[in-house]
């Protein structure tokens, strides 16, 4: 029989084996009852089954419950699958369509479906040009064949290189590139889209009223000029499945619409909060002003820059 000597538990003298812990002189003496020891011993690390090391679990264990708390951490208890192997898909093009003065719609056919989720980006090169990083969306209306690549692209009105773009170009995609995509889960959605970056964008506000209905859901598109705002029956069809905050802005155009706010994109965004999931896509300063707000308040923010 080992020695025995006294320990104050709670304000109470009892008699314990040398190497006992407070928690297993409580349970003894009946302060406690077994279940809830179990459950503090699950808390404090200091199960029989790892006598050694108690000090280091209990600080990983404080990191994890910190970590959703910092912006881009994954979600507590919804931990971020891996992301898919970078693969790459060729084809042609098969469609261009001018959606505004400033946007233009090009639609690839592929000979394998992308292996890419809503959000992601791809290193696309159409043959004879640039490579560019792009990010496949749907058509204004939805529609998209699986093994099409569908991309809205910023078009410079007084001549661009997207110009030369053909029917039955070849094309290639290598992807996924980035880590914007649609992650369901976890707080409202705010999507921020600035000219051609509402493409990504409306796929992943597609993909979330589909997979989440009920998931609450804030829209800021902006453009520099009211004629640029394209996607007036994307919006009508987000609006039909009950997204009710939906704000429209633009920097310039004398017949502004009167549902178009003036003014940079970033002075019209909802008010932020700390359980937000913001995702934003754009040019880099739109993109780069949305992650300063989104990390001022704690809340997750997903970048998407468009070349």
């Amino acid at each position: 029989m080992g020695a025995r000597c006294s320990l104050v538990v709670n304000g109470r003298s009892v008699r314990v084996s040398t190497g006992d812990t407070p928690l297993e002189a409580a349970l003894a003496e009946g302060m406690i009852a077994p279940l809830q020891a179990q459950h503090v011993n699950h808390l404090a690390g200091q199960g029989r089954a790892a006598p050694a090391g108690r000090r280091p679990p209990a600080r990983r264990a404080r990191a994890e419950a910190l970590r959703p708390s910092l912006p881009g951490a994954p979600i507590q208890g919804r931990e971020e699958a891996p992301p898919p192997p970078v693969a790459i898909r060729k084809g042609t093009v098969t469609e261009i369509r001018r959606l505004c003065p400033g946007i233009v719609e090009i639609v690839a056919t592929l000979t394998r479906r992308p292996n890419l989720e809503p959000g992601h980006q791809a290193l696309v090169t159409f043959a004879g040009l640039p490579a560019m990083t792009l990010s496949p969306t749907l058509r204004i209306d939805g529609a998209a064949e699986i093994n099409e690549a569908v991309f809205h692209l910023a078009r410079d009105p007084e001549g661009d290189p997207l110009d030369a773009i053909r029917l039955d170009q070849p094309v290639r995609l290598k992807g996924p590139v980035g880590r914007g995509q649609y992650r369901p889960g976890g707080g409202r959605l705010v999507l921020v889209a600035a000219g051609a970056g509402f493409g990504p964008i409306w796929a992943i506000a597609r993909a979330a009223r589909y997979i989440e209905p009920a998931r609450e859901m804030a829209l800021a598109v902006g453009a520099r000029d009211a004629l640029d705002l394209y996607m007036r029956e994307s919006l009508d069809w987000l609006r039909c499945t009950g997204v009710g905050r939906i704000v429209l802005c633009a920097d310039r155009g004398r017949q502004r619409p009167p549902d178009v706010r003036s003014g940079p994109l970033t002075a019209h965004l909802p008010s932020l909060r700390a359980t937000d999931v913001v995702h934003v896509a754009g040019d880099i300063a739109t993109v780069g002003a949305v992650q300063v707000l989104a990390a001022s308040v704690g809340a997750r923010c997903y970048p998407i820059v468009l070349d």
